[in-house]
């Protein structure tokens, strides 16, 4: 399975997390979608829409150049997308934003009308509504489209190119076939030539699979949580690069992972 969670499944048990704000329990990976001692909220925020945003810059943000797409791997609990509505208001930004979401767990999305989210996220109850009844919310700045079913289908089938993607899978112990050299080779044909990929993950074997298909990786940018890995198509993002051939160096065993282990 490459999606999220699963279909048909028990609803994941609440666990409220080190900022106040609540995430929850997978019953199938057992593991939560966000680490409790960072914050549900500050997870989304500081390791995802924060420095996507603000790497991105002004290329396409109020030039008339369309919207920024973006790529949420995957919607589970919606914090990611959520998170970058409340962002843009936030900062009084007027980008048109067109987030796009594989997720496998259609009763996930269906019982969010009834999540605990943060106060921050009170401004988007008719999107929360929409998306649960629907898998799509509409507004003439912002898109958002759920796409129920396989993350890795999407990506061979879409011919969208991405601003913006949060890699925010479960991890790769759990759901490994979201952190493979063959699902970062999905991935990267489907960037744009300046796109921002934001994750969580400092995992050595993930960064060898973003390196190996072509993508720069960078430290992110100093932040209040743990940090995890920023990666481009772009060699000059203005971050610390990570040199991947003096890790291989310091440990020769190291390899990325790859689809035939885990099928």
């Amino acid at each position: 399975m490459n999606g999220e969670t699963e279909e048909g499944s028990a609803l994941p048990s609440l666990v409220k997390t080190e900022d106040g704000t609540f995430t929850a329990k997978s019953g199938l990976f057992d593991e939560c979608y966000h680490s409790t001692r960072d914050g549900a909220l500050k997870e989304s925020l500081k390791k995802h829409v924060e420095p996507a945003f603000s790497l991105l810059g002004s290329r396409k943000q109020g030039t008339g150049k369309g919207a920024v797409t973006i790529l949420d791997i995957c919607f589970g609990l919606g914090y990611n997308t959520l998170a970058t509505l409340h962002y843009l208001d936030r900062e009084g930004l007027n980008t048109p934003v067109h987030i796009y979401s594989p997720e496998f767990d259609k009763a996930l999305v269906r019982s969010l009308v009834d999540f605990p989210y943060p106060k921050e996220f009170a401004p988007y109850r008719d999107v929360i509504d929409s998306i649960a009844e629907k898998g799509v919310y509409e507004n003439a700045k912002i898109r958002i489209e759920v796409i129920f079913g396989d993350a890795r289908e999407f990506l061979h089938a879409t011919n969208l190119l991405f601003d913006i993607v949060y890699q925010d899978a479960f991890s790769p112990k759990k759901n490994p076939l979201l952190w493979t050299k063959e699902y970062f080779a999905d991935l990267t044909v489907r960037l744009a030539p300046d796109a921002i990929v934001t994750t969580y993950s400092s995992a050595t074997p993930v960064r060898m699979g973003m390196v190996e298909n072509g993508l720069y990786v960078y430290v992110p940018p100093s932040s209040d949580v743990r940090s995890g890995t920023i990666a481009s198509p772009s060699a000059d993002l203005p971050l610390e690069p990570i040199d991947m051939v003096l890790k291989k160096e310091r440990n020769p065993d190291a390899a990325p992972l790859c689809d035939k282990d885990f099928k």
